[in-house]
């Protein structure tokens, strides 16, 4: 539980539900503490623990979630937000008993090698026939998980609410953030947060910003987050000589901040589901240039983002940047689109108790 979209959001909601009629408790796949574990303790939750399947191969991974639904019976509701890998969590889920098990996709691909995408695809064959409830951010997610016919007729779409309280520009805010990073008012700021992985691209984002830079010297490019790719993509930025223009910011809890800061913000991923910062940008008013690959579910109509496809010219993505639009008034919109997360939270707190009050 790091300080990743996902987990951002599942937050979010456990922050905003009524813990005394839902408790979360959170299943995870790393030994070290995440950035959230503190906060799970103080508000009830309890953390548990299970080696990951490319720990200890297949079979021990699923001997592991066995033996962990077999050691807590307590449990009534799995929602798995796996992706692919909810076809063997919820498969053990219903094994021990379980009676509502909702697989939610958050993704629109799973894997990157060949290998990786073949054992994915594999092992999320049996969702359909593990899950009783299917859950994505978004249409294009749901339809690579589940199929378009479960998709079509079975799946319920969870907005990535976000919370608009901490997600209010404020010019003071902005302020702060260009005064601590000491980046000048007049600096053209473009931002990101994402982990450094594959599907976020970092390598074509930088080498947009490097053409941006050298039209536009008064500029810096501020990357929030880490990831197996941050070496790489620094050592990139030092290659191209922009180690001064470039800051990696690491893992952030004040991202509603920092994010105040930006002019742009760019995201060329390869794909997603729908993500969370996206939405949070557009709360503050931020203009997003994004990939053509992001579903279009994620404009929500303030005219903030503006699609380019990746075999468009680095001059395109450049001309976008350049451009400086803002829209200070943008929540009653989200508000209107579903993305507040106290609409996220009690959609979902009312239909896990109206789940759990049908067993009864």
């Amino acid at each position: 539980m790091n300080r990743g979209g996902l987990e951002t959001l599942i937050m979010n909601i456990y922050r905003n539900i009524d813990r005394s009629r839902i408790q979360f408790d959170f299943l995870v796949h790393r030994e070290e503490q995440g950035a959230f574990d503190d906060e799970i303790i103080s508000l009830g939750g309890r953390i548990h623990k299970v080696p990951y399947v490319t720990q200890v191969g297949h079979f021990a991974y699923v001997r592991a979630l066995n033996n962990f639904f077999v050691t807590h019976p307590e449990y009534q509701i799995v929602h798995s937000h796996m992706n692919a890998m909810s076809g063997l969590i919820l498969k053990s889920a219903k094994k021990k008993g379980v009676p509502i098990r909702i697989a939610h996709s958050h993704s629109a691909k799973y894997g990157n090698s060949i290998p990786e995408k073949t054992y994915k695809k594999f092992v999320s064959l049996s969702i359909p026939l593990v899950s009783t409830q299917f859950f994505s951010c978004s249409q294009l997610a749901g339809d690579s998980l589940f199929g378009k016919k479960v998709a079509n007729n079975k799946m319920v779409i969870i907005k990535n609410g976000v919370d608009l309280k901490r997600f209010a520009f404020r010019k003071e805010i902005r302020n702060k953030i260009r005064k601590e990073l000491k980046v000048h008012e007049d600096t053209h700021i473009v931002g990101h947060v994402g982990r450094f992985q594959q599907m976020k691209n970092h390598d074509f984002l930088v080498d947009v910003f490097a053409k941006f830079h050298r039209k536009n010297p008064n500029s810096v490019l501020l990357l929030v987050g880490d990831g197996d790719l941050r070496q790489t993509v620094e050592q990139k930025v030092r290659d191209l000589k922009l180690g001064q223009a470039v800051h990696f910011l690491g893992t952030r809890s004040d991202v509603h901040e920092v994010m105040q800061a930006f002019d742009v913000l760019l995201f060329p991923s390869l794909y997603e589901g729908l993500p969370v910062t996206l939405v949070e940008a557009q709360a503050l008013g931020i203009k997003c240039v994004i990939s053509d690959c992001i579903t279009k579910e994620i404009d929500l109509g303030l005219e903030l983002v503006k699609f380019i496809s990746l075999n468009e010219p680095l001059s395109a993505w450049v001309e976008e940047v350049a451009k400086r639009d803002y829209l200070n008034n943008s929540h009653e919109k989200i508000i209107q689109n579903g993305y507040d997360i106290r609409t996220t939270s009690n959609w979902l707190q009312n239909f896990y108790y109206e789940e759990i009050s049908g067993l009864e």
